[in-house]
């Protein structure tokens, strides 16, 4: 079975305003250095559907949801410093939440192995009441909440190697023992949360592991925290589905971060979760693009991450 990349144009109409680091030419750049590539002549590409408000609400509240939607009714506007909305972003929103939906079907029923969803804007800072640090809808959680209630997956692991912690993530499933989060960051950064010591709370301690790493992490640390560390946990909670907040940003060409990861690092760790996926969860694995700002080398890197899901070589 095929890689499927879950992608729509109207991810494009999701307007972040001149400058900003979260923008179209971000996807552009992915999906232009996929198409004219044939080293991707297999993947199979798939619109979306876009979520509906029942779904997004199985992790976020109605007033929030309204009040996106007002905003961008009203033709746009801020969520907080960093997170803008435009006249078009609540429908880019419900496509990207509908991106990870339509991969779970798409698995689930035997029609693709794995899925990239190529979506923005991104996810893992929005918290059940707020968005932040460029996110609107937590992409990846509603993700999983739908595979528990459609398909009544009952472990799943989520890894987050953006080089920001997914506090929105981790707080939505921080009192859950069904939802393995682990995130691998860069500390102190923003957004300042994701220590070692959180760890989870009530019947979900336990179930938070938080890795901070300071500035200049490479390749090598990586891959000793995923074969190490990680790869003992993830033996004990024998997850049944795999979903990934791939983050590019922890690349060393990143503007936004300070890591030292390679494509080939990317490459490298894709693979391991690869295995895990073989192992426990039949291979099914669904990763959302979280942060990744440098032109250069984002496409690079999904390009790298591409190829372990489809379990070809990179060179």
């Amino acid at each position: 079975m095929k890689t499927a990349v879950i992608y729509s144009e109207h991810f494009l109409h999701h307007n972040t305003g001149e400058g900003h680091p979260e923008s179209p030419e971000r996807l552009r750049r992915i999906i232009g250095y996929i198409k004219s590539n044939p080293q991707f002549r297999r993947l199979e590409f798939f619109e979306p559907r876009p979520a509906t408000i029942n779904e997004i609400e199985y992790v976020h509240r109605g007033d929030y949801i309204q009040r996106v939607a007002r905003i961008c009714e009203r033709g746009g506007g801020n969520l907080d410093p960093d997170t803008v909305l435009s006249r078009e972003s609540f429908n880019s929103a419900l496509l990207a939440v509908g991106a990870g939906l339509t991969a779970s079907d798409l698995i689930m029923e035997g029609k693709v192995r794995n899925a990239f969803c190529a979506v923005r804007p991104p996810g893992h800072h929005a918290e059940a009441d707020r968005g932040m640090g460029f996110c609107v809808f937590n992409n990846v959680a509603i993700t999983a909440r739908y595979l528990q209630k459609k398909y009544s997956i009952e472990r799943i692991l989520i890894i987050d190697w953006d080089v920001h912690h997914g506090n929105g993530t981790q707080q939505i499933f921080e009192e859950d023992d069904s939802v393995f989060y682990f995130s691998i960051h860069q500390y102190p950064h923003y957004p300042m949360t994701g220590r070692a010591e959180e760890r989870g709370t009530g019947k979900g301690e336990g179930f938070t592991l938080n890795v901070p790493l300071s500035p200049g992490a490479d390749d090598k640390v990586y891959l000793i925290v995923f074969r190490e560390l990680l790869n003992r946990l993830v033996e004990n909670f024998k997850p049944q589905f795999i979903l990934i907040s791939a983050g590019f940003d922890c690349h060393r060409g990143d503007p936004l971060g300070g890591m030292l990861v390679s494509e080939a690092g990317f490459y490298e760790i894709t693979k391991i979760v690869v295995e895990w996926g073989k192992k426990f969860a039949e291979g099914r694995i669904i990763s959302y693009l979280e942060g990744g700002y440098s032109k250069e080398y984002l496409p690079l890197s999904v390009g790298a991450h591409l190829l372990a899901l489809m379990e070809e070589v990179f060179s």
